[in-house]
């Protein structure tokens, strides 16, 4: 499977050009936060799920972020990923501030330069299962015909062309996260943003999703940002971040 993953992103070579002007990384810094907060309110009271977090990603690095529940990982990620706005702070890709633009260029820059793989899916239970990984390609504006054999090609390296024509509440929890992980592919972004990527899968798929998003990063120069609990997994990326309500509590150089 791993090496038809490969063939995949190699052979299919979208461009990652869009219509916003914005200025070209000259640092290698493709992400950087700023003193990003996020604050919610609830019956409960105020809840601060980020506080105060900055750093900087380089092009194709492999950055892992660990922490106990509730400690910000995931809401740090829908920040980077354009998901939701900060409560204060900013965001930049390619050393554009990415919330001051309009809502269009926000969505082309997500949906062209960022895939997302979701801890939970995010599957659309009334579509089957190529609608669901052809759609960024429409949005893209990608013809008809082009992202029927995009979606077709990843969803075979991926082992579930045969589930195609099939909804994702038929499928099991495995395969529902191979194809959020072929969704995430089908426009080959500059950027992965993945929460738990391998969690719902078996050891030996989990380890070939793993060693596809390590090549991605090293061969291809893709950034990959990687929720996780597994620190074995998190010590073979370039840096793990762990974080501690709502803060960094310290990186590593792996």
């Amino acid at each position: 499977m791993l090496k038809h993953l490969i063939d995949y992103v190699h052979t299919i070579n979208i461009s990652t050009d869009v219509d916003v002007k914005y200025p070209q990384i000259t640092d290698g810094i493709i992400l950087k936060t700023e003193h990003i907060s996020k604050i919610f309110d609830s019956q409960a009271g105020r809840v601060v799920a980020l506080n105060d977090v900055s750093l900087k990603v380089q092009k194709g690095e492999f950055v892992s972020i660990m922490g106990p529940s509730g400690c910000g990982k995931s809401t740090l990620l829908n920040m980077i990923g354009a998901l939701d706005r900060p409560t204060s702070g900013k965001v930049y890709i390619n050393g554009l501030d990415i919330f001051s633009l309009g809502y269009s260029d926000l969505a082309t820059i997500r949906n062209r330069l960022i895939g997302f793989v979701f801890q939970s899916y995010n599957l659309i239970n009334r579509s089957n299962i190529q609608t669901n990984v052809k759609l960024p390609a429409i949005i893209a504006g990608m013809s008809e015909s082009e992202a029927n054999y995009r979606s077709m090609k990843i969803l075979k390296a991926l082992g579930i062309a045969d589930k195609a024509k099939q909804r994702p509440v038929n499928l099991s929890g495995g395969q529902q996260q191979r194809v959020a992980i072929a969704r995430c592919l089908v426009n080959n972004p500059a950027i992965i943003l993945a929460d738990e990527p391998t969690g719902n899968l078996d050891t030996k798929t989990g380890a070939d999703i793993f060693d596809m998003l390590k090549i991605l990063s090293k061969r291809f120069h893709r950034t990959i940002i990687m929720v996780t609990h597994n620190p074995d997994l998190a010590e073979s990326t370039d840096r793990t971040i762990v974080m501690k309500d709502g803060r960094i509590e310290k990186e590593t150089y792996n």
